[in-house]
């Protein structure tokens, strides 16, 4: 054994300095830390992007197969429900072939910027408004371009958020219209006043029609017609005062306009947080305003200031 380890310890010095004497010579022809048998950068670019398509391709799969679901479900929920028209078409479960997947926030979607017009890679930021004070209290974040399936989560937000209360009235526009939503807030006990069809901005809702409601009518055609009385339109008129400043403040005055984040949590917990400040903001000046009214001394804010 004492023989036999003294041969080997000399084998292993001997293979290490051909080691280290190989090393040097590939380092001189090929560059440190290569070996010269590495794919070439063209070949292993073209690899990697093939293995991200491949991976966006899983991807839009698997959410063909998630809506595909969601469908047949609503499908199977409505079958109880009287409708009109003909029946939804059925999904195959396979994306459109012009469906697009963005490599660098897969989280994100191609939405259309309601001011611009033009297409963007975008999220679709909810916000639950308080009438009286302005004050955010309920929020969320969605990939989907359409509000309609967000008026129940919004619910459920806000009555996790303030246990044991729940809106009397909720004011919505026309993307969120659904006739599911419209029983939705029935059952819930919430009167709901949504717009059942888009008005330019500023563009006065015409009166309703005198006498009782016809029968036979819709569930968009009754909520047409609901705000078109007067206290529908003084309600729904109310959206310029609650909800519509509270963006505009949020873009305006304080700039935000894009995320520093990605990805779907990462920018939901953003959007919570400039929510929270919106609310702090809120809370502070409304405390300034108080004590003002009671006589203590109180610093003016001008306005657009983010302090």
């Amino acid at each position: 054994m004492q023989k036999r380890e003294k041969e080997l310890k000399h084998e292993v010095r001997r293979l290490l300095k051909d080691a280290e004497r190989c090393d040097a010579q590939e380092d001189r022809l090929y560059g440190k830390g290569k070996r010269g048998d590495e794919l070439p950068e063209e070949l292993r670019f073209r690899e990697t992007r093939l293995k991200k398509i491949r991976e966006a391709m899983e991807a839009l799969q698997e959410e063909a197969r998630q809506e595909a679901q969601e469908k047949q479900r609503e499908q199977d929920k409505s079958k109880n429900k009287t409708r009109r028209g003909p029946p939804g078409k059925a999904s195959s479960g396979n994306p459109d072939a012009k469906k697009q997947y963005n490599f660098t926030d897969p989280d994100s979607r191609i939405m259309k910027d309601s001011t611009t017009k033009a297409f963007e890679q975008a999220y679709n930021c909810q916000a639950a408004v308080d009438a009286e004070s302005q004050v955010i209290v309920a929020s969320d974040v969605t990939r989907a371009p359409n509000d309609k399936e967000q008026v129940e989560p919004m619910i459920e937000k806000i009555a996790a958020n303030i246990p044991g209360k729940k809106p009397k009235r909720l004011s919505a526009d026309a993307g969120y219209f659904s006739e599911d939503n419209c029983y939705l807030l029935a059952e819930a006990q919430i009167d709901a006043y949504v717009a059942a069809e888009k008005f330019k901005h500023g563009e006065p809702i015409p009166p309703a029609p005198r006498g009782r409601l016809p029968n036979g009518l819709t569930t968009k055609q009754r909520m047409a017609r609901k705000l078109r009385t007067i206290k529908g339109r003084m309600t729904y008129s109310k959206r310029k005062e609650i909800v519509e400043p509270v963006f505009g403040q949020i873009k305006e005055i304080r700039g935000f306009r894009r995320f520093s984040l990605r990805g779907l949590s990462n920018v939901t917990a953003e959007w919570d947080l400039i929510c929270l400040t919106h609310n702090l903001l809120k809370l502070f000046r409304n405390t300034w305003a108080l004590q003002g009214w009671l006589g203590f001394q109180v610093v003016s804010i001008p306005p657009g200031s983010n302090e």
